[in-house]
């Protein structure tokens, strides 16, 4: 794939693109926690036009040390609309997972909305709808954060053993060790920050302003992911265009346990969502 280092407000960018075919689509990647660009490798070579990844702000193993404030969802979207005008994608798709599709969903709150084609959700939530819960989450978040700065090590191991990522230690050993190695080859400080700024807890609640989105969203979500399986039916009658994904023999991250089933979903979805324009 080809870098691009992009400087958005003092900080650089690194972008990764590649041309499929010659099909006037783009499709942007955004990872989740602890991940950075390789997260999507898996299927990015079997969808049509370009492919964009990127390692979001304050991850990968390039990021210098972000300013704590720096990392909220707000301040990301601000950068984001700095890049959208930068590289003028045109039909672009923007697919989130986890924390990527959390960030996804604000910037299809803003007026990011207009360049976006289809917007896919994948194992991702649209907040927490009451203010106790906010709390709640924020406290958990800088325990987490806490612990993290104590031993990051640990942390990485025992954030491996979460129920969330169970079906993962079905993956061969090799992938397993190259997903470790990712999230340990971060820098803490950020981590800690990202979790306490743009953790669940800490951006805003867009429940109440689903029913207002105007893009076709796609919701990927693993069958075996009882969490997010009950947020995904959420997302989807809250959303008026909304399709929902169930990916048999799948957890938490879809894309990677069921790569095949997943390139095959997000290429349908881009033929639905050109549809219904």
């Amino acid at each position: 794939m080809t870098e691009i280092i992009l400087n958005v407000r003092e900080y650089p960018y690194h972008f990764y693109y590649q041309q499929n075919s010659s099909t006037k689509v783009n499709w942007l990647f955004l990872h989740g926690f602890m991940g950075n660009h390789h997260d999507f490798d898996q299927i990015l070579d079997y969808l049509p036009g370009t492919v964009w990844t990127v390692d979001l702000l304050g991850f990968g193993n390039q990021a210098p040390l972000v300013p704590r404030k720096r990392l909220s969802m707000e301040s990301q979207i601000i950068d984001f609309e700095i890049i959208f005008q930068h590289f003028n994608w045109q039909n672009l798709n923007v697919v989130g997972y986890s924390m990527g599709g959390r960030l996804a969903l604000g910037l299809a709150q803003s007026h990011l909305a207009d360049f976006i084609n289809c917007l896919v959700l994948e194992s991702s939530t649209a907040g927490l709808d009451s203010a106790q819960r906010r709390q709640e989450r924020q406290l958990q978040d800088e325990q987490r954060a806490n612990a993290l700065l104590a031993d990051y090590r640990q942390f990485v191991q025992n954030w491996r053993q979460l129920p969330l990522f169970a079906s993962q230690k079905l993956l061969p050993v090799r992938q397993q060790v190259q997903i470790q190695h990712e999230r340990l080859n971060q820098k803490p400080e950020n981590m800690a920050n990202s979790l306490r700024m743009m953790g669940t807890g800490s951006q805003p609640n867009f429940w109440p302003k689903l029913k207002q989105l105007k893009l076709f969203t796609g919701l990927i979500v693993g069958e075996n992911d009882f969490k997010f399986l009950k947020i995904a039916q959420k997302l989807s009658v809250s959303i008026p265009d909304a399709e929902l994904s169930v990916v048999k023999n799948a957890g938490h991250n879809v894309h990677l346990e069921q790569p095949g089933v997943y390139q095959e979903i997000l290429q349908q979805l881009c033929i639905k969502s050109r549809v219904s324009d």
